[in-house]
Order: structure tokens, then sequence, then C-alpha cells
């Protein structure tokens, strides 16, 4: 799981890009004052997409691979519909550039994660440490970001839910059992494209 990916300087020198991506949304929600923003998963996946690639760790790419999906698939439901009266009522430099940032960090980052992906392939067990790095970002959400953010569904009821769960722990439940059935979908529709086990894809 934690074999090294092929030695090329140039494939690894791919790290630089999510790695543009992440520091882009980071400068992004320092300028609005929302640097708990970063937190979310299709932010962080980024970063740690850099790290996989640049140290040469598969399993840090692969998890960050299966997270990517879910993140654009939020991302065009809950962020791209606002964009059109933001856009429409006249955009500052700092709108715009949010919104630069917002899709190289998404659709960006997915397409540079599944590229790299054709080369390591992906094995049966790569969902499991997904779900753990949900565990972990999760957490740290809840103990370093605003509860207002909601980062990462870590603090409290996602809205619109209220009256279906009386709780956050029943939500965050049923959540994480959702969690864990997708992520273990995407491993494997992302195994059966390109499994471990067989020959890597030309670069």
């Amino acid at each position: 799981m934690a074999s090294p990916i092929p030695p090329e300087k140039s494939f690894r020198l791919i790290g630089l890009l999510p790695l543009g991506f992440f520091l882009a949304q980071l400068i992004h929600y320092w300028q609005v004052n929302e640097l708990g923003q970063v937190f979310w998963m299709c932010n962080i996946g980024n970063l740690l997409l850099a790290v996989g690639l640049l140290m040469g760790v598969v399993i840090l790419i692969r998890v960050a691979a299966i997270w990517m999906a879910p993140g654009v698939a939020v991302w065009l439901v809950y962020v791209v519909p606002t964009w059109g009266v933001m856009l429409t009522g006249g955009a500052t430099f700092a709108q715009l550039f949010g919104v630069i940032a917002s899709t190289l960090a998404h659709l960006g980052g997915f397409a540079v994660a599944m590229s790299v992906l054709r080369r390591i392939r992906m094995d049966g067990g790569a969902w499991i440490y997904a779900f753990g790095w949900y565990f972990v970002v999760q957490l740290l959400s809840r103990f370093t970001t605003p509860v207002a953010l909601n980062i990462n569904v870590s603090q409290q009821i996602q809205g619109g839910w209220e009256q279906t769960f009386n709780a956050y722990w029943k939500f965050w439940l049923v959540l994480t059992m959702i969690v864990g059935l997708c992520l273990w979908g995407l491993g494997y529709i992302l195994r059966r494209a390109w499994p471990a086990d067989s020959p890597p894809a030309e670069p």
C-alpha cells in the first residue's frame, strides 16, 4: 500500500499542479477571512495529492483520487449554482479569483488525480484508507474550524435535514455509513478501470 510511485522526476513534479490549486484556494479564503474552508475534503484533497506525488507515496495519491469524485459532485450541486447571481451582479476581483481557484481545485484536481491514477493504478484496499482519512479530516474540522461554516458537516446537522434527525449524532451516523458505502463503490469502480495488478498505462 505504501509502495513508491515511478521515480521519474517529471512524473513526481506533476504534484506542483494540485499544490498550486490548494494554494490558490488558501489565498482566496484568506482574502475573504474564511480560512477554515480549506479543510473541505475537496480542497485538502489537493494538498494530499500533491504530497503523495512529490514524496512518491502511492496510497496518498489513491486516497486523494477516491475523494476527488464526490468533491466535484458536491461542488456542482452546492457551489456552482451560487455563481450566477454573483457574476451577473458585477463580481469583484476577489470573487472572480475565487471562482477560478474553486474551478481549478475541483476540476483541475480531479483531472490530475485521474491522469495519475492511470499510471499508478488502484487496489482493493485504498477505500479503507480513504474512509480513515474522512475521520481524521472531520475531527480536525470539528476542533479547528468555526461552527457556522460546518466544514465537512462536522459540527451540526446539514441544513434541510433538521426535520429528519433530532440529534446530530444520529445524522452523523447515517452520513458516515453513506460515506463508507460511497467510498467502497468508488474504490471498486476505479479498481475496475485501472486494477493494480495490471500493467500501468503509458504516461
